[in-house]
């Protein structure tokens, strides 16, 4: 997948999230949930357009594995509002599954950057 590729799916990701969160119960726990997700999920996009305009490879290394954290942060808040009830978990599933995949990817691309990276 390419840097634009994963630019878009990261946006949509973090519009997804927008649509998920204004679903929840306007309760304490809703409210909570929500705010923590708002954030991490569209950080995800944000932090990974940070990256690729990274000036260094050490740069870009440490921003993705921001964008790595945030996505599987995501998906924490997203298995508390599937186990906590908050959601049917039908509806939350694809999303969580979607932050597993870019938490793996960016994972991935993590690790070969830094490989690849004559000063690590």
């Amino acid at each position: 997948m390419n840097e634009d590729a994963l630019k878009l799916r990261t946006k949509q990701f973090g519009l997804r999230i927008f649509k998920l969160v204004d679903a929840l119960p306007k309760t304490t726990a809703g409210r909570a949930i929500g705010n923590q997700l708002v954030r991490s999920g569209t950080s995800v996009g944000a932090n990974y357009r940070a990256a690729c305009r990274g000036r260094s490879k050490a740069e870009f290394v440490a921003k993705i594995g921001t964008v790595a954290e945030e996505a599987d942060e995501s998906a924490f808040w997203l298995e508390l509002i599937m186990e906590g009830g908050l959601l049917n978990p039908d509806l939350v599933s694809p999303l969580h599954r979607e932050a597993d995949e870019l938490t793996a990817i960016f994972t991935a691309s993590g690790r070969t950057a830094k490989a690849n990276d004559p000063k690590s």
